[in-house]
């Protein structure tokens, strides 16, 4: 039997339609259920800074997401061989990797992530991505499969990501560049805002999705706060993945509407 797989997002990706997701931090199998039925395209499941492990924890939210229709994208601790191939084993979709500075490092997460001849990845039959080795397992056909659709995200998350831009995109495997502002901001000592208002976070991300278009390569990006107005300015950025913010953000709103109700009612009472 053929394992539980998302083919939506590829296929949305392919036809060059925008796609949304949302970061869990919380390793709340509800939060990723909640954001299927509300039809989102991923669910970007949060292991660098958040008590979630790429062990049986990363398994369930993985296999809720799988299950529920959305396709997870496991954000690991870093290059790590084992973090990047045993979410993928698990059935994520795709490894986002945080703080990815060159070359190397992106060679490193690829050779990690991609069966010969792209990479080197270790194979094992009896996980989830091979179907446990199930009726009509081949190697062959599923090293193929697992290279073509399983995502490689580096993130461009300092300046220098960017001092080395261009030697980082002619990795082959790479398939998106997740701009992640807070952290390029830090690195920069800037002022941080997730809004990217800052003039040189925004040039930086005009100047990643040129250099990532320009390869066929696509680029993920927030979208804070999660509004209308926001989501159309991405889109005309030429942002393809966009993450409307968070689930510990969507607990804050929603407390915050209380607590403002609660403070309303005592003074009208």
């Amino acid at each position: 039997m053929a394992p539980p797989e998302n083919t939506d997002l590829a296929a949305k990706m392919k036809r060059g339609e925008p796609v949304f997701g949302a970061t869990m931090y919380t390793g709340s199998t509800t939060a990723v259920e909640v954001a299927a039925n509300w039809g989102l395209d991923f669910a970007f499941i949060d292991a660098e800074h958040t008590p979630v492990n790429v062990d049986g924890q990363m398994e369930k939210l993985v296999l809720a997401a799988l299950l529920s229709g959305i396709a997870p994208l496991v954000r690991v601790r870093g290059t790590n061989e084992w973090d990047i191939r045993k979410s993928l084993e698990f059935g994520a979709t795709g490894v986002i990797v945080p703080q990815v500075n060159n070359a190397d490092q992106a060679c490193a997460i690829v050779k990690a992530a991609k069966f010969p001849p792209i990479g080197r990845r270790g194979g094992d039959a009896s996980c989830r991505a091979a179907g446990f080795a199930g009726p009509g397992f081949q190697w062959s056909k599923y090293m193929e499969h697992e290279n073509a659709t399983r995502l490689v995200i580096p993130m461009a998350e300092s300046y220098e990501f960017f001092d080395n831009m261009d030697e980082i995109l002619e990795v082959e495997g790479i398939d998106v560049i997740n701009f992640g502002p807070a952290d390029y901001s830090i690195s920069r000592q800037i002022s941080i805002d997730y809004s990217m208002s800052h003039p040189e976070v925004e040039e930086k991300l005009a100047e990643l999705v040129e250099r990532c278009h320009a390869r066929g390569i696509k680029v993920m990006a927030p979208c804070i706060p999660p509004v209308a107005e926001n989501v159309i300015a991405l889109r005309k950025k030429g942002v393809d993945m966009i993450i409307m913010g968070n689930d510990v953000m969507f607990l804050n709103a929603g407390c915050r509407g209380a607590r403002e109700a609660i403070d309303t009612a005592a003074k009208t009472a």
